[in-house]
Formats: structure tokens, sequence, C-alpha cells
């Protein structure tokens, strides 16, 4: 895949160097098999030789990303649930944002108006209504512990941290999405994370929340903050950076989000991205 060229016009002054990095882990960090390969690991460490903090956020679960602290010597926070909880790297929690209780079976109620599944998170444990449901066993695998299956899994309304919606039909998704963007937008965000999934969670919990948050860390402006990601759920966090980057397996809306588009996450595209765009020839 040939990456295009970053385009910097003339008399243009240098933008501040960056000095974070925050990426997406699935479609992003991660093959399509869920693997951190060792030329991501390698990237990682070279942004830790030069200063460069490093940090992820996901929809998944806190204990879903456990598997990515040790490989990636992580110290930083990591933003689960898409800023709905975040964590030390020892699974302590720092910030955790409960979808509001009233507006957890209206969601639930509308997702299945759509023929959507509904998954709910809530504090270390995850609900469905189906164990053999649409992508439940994937989801499994990749967060490694199993689903609590309850017939309305709404009943457990409060600290919920995140509602998912899932589907192999991912118009109804999208479709989804729009409703409950259009009804609850006041109350919650909702956004896909994969064309399969829609994730709903606290109006405080996005990823343009993540960056604001590490940025309050670290003392950092917006422009010193570098963003990868691949679904439409990362352009908030495209909007609270500096150097934007779409994966080449990203969505389009995504790719016309971003600065620059990097190869897939087939073809080490985080890698690549790392090396070329923050580290390398195209580096600010």
């Amino acid at each position: 895949m040939t990456v295009p060229p970053a385009h910097t016009g003339p008399g243009t002054p240098p933008a501040p160097r960056i000095r974070l990095v925050l990426a997406d882990v699935d479609g992003t960090l991660v093959t399509p098999e869920k693997v951190l390969t060792d030329r991501a690991i390698s990237a990682v460490q070279r942004l830790r030789e030069a200063r460069i903090h490093f940090a992820v956020t996901s929809g998944r679960p806190p204990r879903g990303m456990s598997m990515l602290t040790d490989p990636l010597r992580l110290e930083t926070p990591i933003a689960a649930f898409n800023g709905g909880v975040i964590v030390d790297p020892t699974m302590r929690v720092l910030l955790q944002r409960a979808v509001p209780e009233g507006v957890v079976a209206p969601i639930a109620d509308l997702m299945r108006s759509f023929g959507l599944d509904v998954w709910t998170y809530r504090g270390a444990d995850w609900y469905v209504s189906d164990p053999d449901g649409p992508h439940v066993h994937r989801e499994a695998s990749t967060v490694q512990f199993q689903p609590t299956v309850l017939e309305h899994v709404e009943e457990h309304a409060s600290q919920v941290a995140k509602i998912v919606g899932v589907s192999d039909d991912h118009d109804a998704v999208a479709r989804a999405s729009a409703a409950a963007k259009d009804r609850f937008g006041g109350h919650v965000t909702a956004a896909a994370s994969q064309p399969y999934s829609l994730d709903v969670t606290h109006p405080d919990a996005n990823k343009g929340s993540v960056a604001r948050y590490l940025a309050r860390q670290f003392g950092l402006s917006a422009d010193e903050i570098a963003t990868i990601g691949d679904m439409p759920n990362d352009i908030e966090m495209f909007r609270r950076s500096g150097l934007t980057i779409a994966m080449g397996n990203a969505e389009p809306e995504v790719k016309q989000s971003a600065a620059e588009v990097t190869a897939s996450n087939e073809e080490d595209g985080f890698a690549i991205a790392v090396e070329r765009f923050v580290l390398g020839p195209d580096a600010r």
C-alpha cells in the first residue's frame, strides 16, 4: 500500500513536537486476529526511547486491556470503555463515568427495535442475553473472560459503564447509531466502535475526553498529541490532537477526518505510522 505524503504549506511555522501518542486498540494497535506484533511492540519501545508518552484507549473493558501492559510496558493511564473507566496499569480505577441510570432500559429497547443484541458492562462484569449471539465468543476470546447471562441485561441499570448493540447487519447498526444520537444525544455518547457494534457510554466518556484527560495529566497542548484510529468513535480524539492518523482499514469518514493515512492493521500500519509520521521522515 502506498502511504500518502505529508504536506506542509510554504511559510508554515513548524508544529509543536509530538510528546504523546494515543492509539485505539482493535483495528489499530492489534491485527485482525487481535495479535500485538513484534513491530508494534518495537515501535512503542522507540517512542519510549524518544521520551514520547504512549497511551491506549478502547471500547474494551479494563480487564480486556490488561494483556497489553506487560509487552508494551505501559506506564500511562489506560482508557477503557472509550473513557468510561480510566485505570492505571495495575487496573486501579482512576476515573469512572456511568451511563445515566434512567436511560439504560430505553437505550436497550431502541437497540432491540433495530434487531441488535444488547450487552452491558458494569464494574468488572459483562452481561449478555444470548451467550451464542453474534460476536459473543469472539469478544470473550478478545477480553479473555466470559459474560454473565441475563435475559434482560438492563435489570442492572446502576453503574453501567457501557451498553453495546451488536448485529452482523451493519446497516442496522448504523441506523441504530443515528437513532440513539438523535434520541439520547444529550445524555450519552453513541458511536460505532466496529461495523457490527454500537457503543453507548456516558456523555463525557468518549475518546476526545480521553485526549483531554491525558493532556491535563502530562501538561500538554492538543498540538503535542498524535492520535491513531480506524472507526468513527476515534474522530472525537482526532479533534483533540495535533497529528491525526487513520489506519488503512479505517472507515471512509475516519480517513477524511485525518491528516495522514497509514497502512492497514494487517500490514503493521500502527508501527508504520509511528516510524514515519512520529519518529521518521515526515515527523514534526
